[in-house]
């Protein structure tokens, strides 16, 4: 690994500046780099980032003194992880500036005591007996098997953070959302790392320390992505991605690849295209000299622009563009609904959370063939269909996107214009998964979005579905409590009570009100 005579330089060196000195060297035994610190620490340059598959480290492992007579550091063990060396060796300058003490470590793979490194402390050099090798080429084998022992699911594996802060949801609610956020958008969770705080730490949400501890955590687990359970600011994007060198993704970004992965109308991906755009507008930064290099070129006056201003040029003409677009789009919309309202058939809207089973209850009763998965945003266009009743009454049925708790402001409009046919509705079918665990919060979360698109006032029909997942006894208390009705959308015989619900809403209270409206004495003029 190292030689007595190269260590001997090192600590003379050392000594004689009173400084901390450190090589990289590669496995060739050849010094790449050569690093000079001050009394206390060491600074490693940027050296990128290579992977060349699951299991394989730089190639490169980092000999450095230290005065103080520390062991390895947590900025070892970050570089470790950050920069997958092959290990780091730490040699004492002792008396008479000759190398006292060596402590080195190097990365483990998955283990049942979840230990992220192993240490070693060695007396003297010549203690250091190790073919190193064997000892790398063994390691790295080692890392190989435990990642191809991780049942893959084909999807981009990943570390899900979570900070449990004051005023959050409850972990226990919002982190089996995010799984299945994750699940629908294709991405595979490895691990989830929760971490309580008081407040988010200003650049990386989570502690320093614990994000060292999520990057070691990312090299066990063969994972390249980070995902966020809460938004991340512009400057909390950079830090993070700065100080890993992982892919990062937050959770609003997460939503909108769920939305550009299912959108199929051409309302449907204007809108979701603008809301990339927009979210993605005040993060565009220059993260190298080549964002910033100018292009100019013949007849160019002045500098010219650079590629980063063009970008963020083209990316709000392009907002504008989209727009104009949806408003067109909007247009058509309206005037379709004008006709149909002109018929005078009632128009029932399915509205709830986002996997609550809404596709499914259409599909059931009116056969229709709308898909319907066990995903969340399943459903991203309103589909309509007429459903006919006794006494040649009829009904047109709308199903609507799903909600999620904390919507993201960007995708507030594309909600909008997917529930401008419950505008017209005259009764909402709130459709709630009573199975599911925080359903009073969805609920509370749907009414607010409701309100936020002007729908509050709207009659409203509470639906408890997957009934058949709880206790019969238990379904019907709380279907009374909350003057709902227990279904399960499986089961149709069990939606017979619901139309004939539906039926006197629509069709014996209004003609009801109608009769009310006749009989009222008219004022004298």
């Amino acid at each position: 690994m190292v030689t007595q005579e190269f260590l001997t330089q090192l600590t003379f060196i050392s000594a004689e500046i009173n400084r901390i000195v450190g090589v990289l060297v590669n496995r060739r035994g050849r010094v790449e780099y050569v690093m000079v610190g001050d009394v206390f620490r060491l600074y490693l340059p940027d050296i990128g980032r290579q992977r060349a598959g699951s299991g394989r480290f730089r190639g490169l492992r980092l000999i450095r003194t230290h005065l103080q007579g520390d062991p390895l550091t947590a900025e070892d063990r970050a570089d470790l992880s950050k920069l997958r060396l092959d290990a780091v060796v730490s040699v004492e300058v002792g008396a008479g500036a000759y190398p006292g003490k060596i402590h080195w470590g190097h990365l483990v793979p998955e283990n049942p005591d979840g230990d992220l490194w192993q240490t070693h402390t060695l007396k003297a050099v010549s203690d250091l007996d190790i073919d190193f090798d064997v000892f790398i080429a063994e390691l790295e084998d080692e890392f190989k098997r435990k990642a191809d022992t991780l049942v893959s699911t084909g999807g981009d594996p990943a570390i899900l953070i979570y900070a449990d802060l004051p005023g959050l949801r409850d972990s226990e609610v919002a982190i089996p959302e995010m799984l299945e956020l994750c699940r629908t958008a294709g991405v595979e969770v490895r691990d989830v790392i929760v971490q309580q705080r008081h407040k988010p730490h200003p650049n990386f949400v989570v502690g320093r320390g614990k994000l060292e501890e999520i990057v070691l955590r990312a090299l066990q687990m063969d994972a390249e992505l980070l995902v966020y359970g809460c938004d991340l600011a512009p400057r909390q994007m950079r830090s993070v991605t700065d100080a890993t060198s992982l892919r990062v993704i937050d959770r609003t970004q997460l939503i909108l690849d769920i939305f550009a992965q299912r959108a199929r109308s051409k309302d449907g991906k204007l809108q979701v295209e603008l809301a990339q755009l927009k979210y993605t507008l005040p993060r565009l930064i220059s993260k190298n000299t080549g964002m910033s290099r100018l292009t100019g070129g013949i007849g160019g006056r002045g500098p010219g622009e650079t590629k980063l201003e063009i970008n963020r040029r083209r990316a709000r003409e392009r907002i504008q563009k989209l727009k104009g677009q949806l408003t067109k789009l909007a247009t058509e919309r309206a005037n379709r609904r004008g006709r149909r309202h002109n018929s005078q058939i009632p128009v029932v809207s399915i509205v709830g959370y986002t996997n609550a089973g809404k596709s499914t209850l259409l599909n059931a009763v009116t056969n229709a063939k709308v898909l319907s998965e066990d995903k969340l945003f399943a459903t991203l266009e309103t589909t309509t269909r007429r459903l006919r009743f006794p006494k040649d009454r009829e009904i047109v049925l709308s199903d609507t996107v799903g909600f999620i708790h904390d919507l993201p402001q960007d995708l507030v409009p594309a909600f909008k214009s997917t529930l401008e046919e419950s505008q017209e509705a005259d009764l909402l079918l709130h459709i709630i998964d009573i199975s599911t665990e925080g359903y009073e919060e969805r609920i509370r979360a749907v009414n607010k979005i409701l309100a936020d698109v002007g729908l509050e006032n709207k009659p409203q029909l509470l639906v408890f579905n997957k009934a058949d997942a709880i206790e019969a006894d238990v379904a019907r208390g709380l279907a009374h409590q909350f003057d709902a009705l227990a279904v399960s959308a499986l089961q149709p015989d069990t939606l017979k009570p619901l139309l004939e619900v539906i039926d006197e809403r629509l069709f014996f209270e209004r003609k009801s009100r109608a009769f009310e409206k006749l009989s009222r004495p008219k004022k004298d003029d």
